[in-house]
């Protein structure tokens, strides 16, 4: 009983001490992210236009007005966006991780990504984006395609009954091929919308908005409680299904309900900014560095930090070549897939040490 007490003040004291640290870098990164631009505005008028929106109060000077205009229908939306899709992909990558217990799944490696695309693609090429369910209907397209091409890849890896989770990244590199030819067939038969989806499917925030915003957090929060709920269970599965099913875990169940959510937190971040690669790959593996495995440090921490890497991304996406943008996928691959090549080259490793 001691030792229960002792392991779950250390976990609180790791999560106030980590996540506070989160909240205040992404506090002081959104600040920061409002300031630069082709507009520059100082750190502090930023602040004061904030800190007036929140308290209700009025601008005095033609210049402080525009600088509003500025931050509070383009700026701020936009950085809220890129932390609304950097927790929702670091969240669906954790869960994917866990119960599948293989480190180098994600949504983009697994194919999931790609069939997100193909469904938004689809319904934007076809102009059929706001004619089924107004603006639900592109995140709702993206997330049946989304779970098809999950449902692919599991059926790929289903050997005697059971899934082989080492043939799962193989198998999403399959579906992500197959469903990225379709997407790329798609946009040569749009070329009104040609360059739009070109751009769109290397992720871009570039004139997302407030409506963009409203439409992606009912997933996120929905998403984040899910996940978050199961932290225990995923933590009893990290033991060995067996293990986990003597515990009391409904294993298949909680399966189905983990894959499903982090499919639909994929799909609404794709359906809004496109294809982001690597961000559920990379953060996750940061957290458990620095805080360990245990899924109830893991998953809140992987969604704060996950909003400060897509926040930073998107940042220097807005910084490099201003006045233009480079797209904010070319941004997390240039990061993640050297990550990704370490990681691969880590497993590789100690796959041979326990052969050894």
């Amino acid at each position: 009983m001691n030792m229960d007490n002792h392991q779950a003040r250390s976990m609180k004291k790791k999560l106030l001490v980590w996540g506070g640290a989160g909240i205040a870098i992404l506090f002081v990164s959104a600040i920061v992210s409002m300031s630069v631009g082709s507009a520059p505005i100082p750190i502090g008028e930023v602040w004061s236009i904030i800190w007036n929106a929140v308290t209700g109060n009025g601008s005095a000077s033609g210049e402080m007005i525009q600088n509003e205009k500025i931050i509070l229908l383009v700026r701020l939306p936009r950085v809220v966006l890129a932390v609304l899709i950097g927790a929702a992909l670091s969240l669906a990558g954790a869960g994917f991780q866990g119960v599948l217990r293989n480190p180098l799944a994600d949504p983009y490696t697994l194919g999931v990504a790609s069939g997100s695309s193909l469904g938004a693609a689809f319904l934007i090429s076809t102009g059929l984006h706001y004619v089924l369910l107004g603006q639900w209907t592109v995140p709702l397209g993206a997330f049946l395609t989304g779970l098809l091409s999950l449902f692919i890849v599991m059926r790929l890896a289903l050997v005697n009954g059971k899934f082989r989770t080492e043939t799962m990244i193989l198998a999403g590199v399959v579906v992500q091929a197959f469903f990225g030819s379709i997407v790329s067939f798609i946009i040569s038969l749009s070329d009104r919308m040609m360059n739009g989806i070109i751009f769109w499917m290397m992720g871009s925030l570039q004139l997302r908005g407030w409506p963009y915003v409203t439409l992606l957090t009912p997933y996120v929060v929905l998403g984040a409680i899910v996940l978050i709920g199961a932290a225990r269970p995923l933590n009893l599965l990290s033991l060995g299904e067996r293990q986990a099913l003597h515990l009391g875990v409904h294993v298949e169940r909680m399966k189905t309900v983990v894959l499903a959510v982090g499919t639909l937190l994929s799909a609404s971040a794709v359906s809004v900014a496109g294809t982001i690669g690597f961000v559920g790959l990379v953060t996750p593996h940061l957290i458990r560095l620095l805080v360990g495995p245990d899924y109830r440090l893991l998953l809140p921490l992987s969604a704060i930090y996950g909003g400060i890497y897509v926040l930073w991304a998107d940042t220097i996406a807005r910084m490099v070549l201003k006045p233009a943008e480079l797209p904010l996928g070319v941004v997390t691959a240039f990061i993640g897939a050297p990550f990704f090549a370490w990681l691969l080259v880590r497993h590789k490793r100690k796959g041979a040490a326990a052969d050894g």
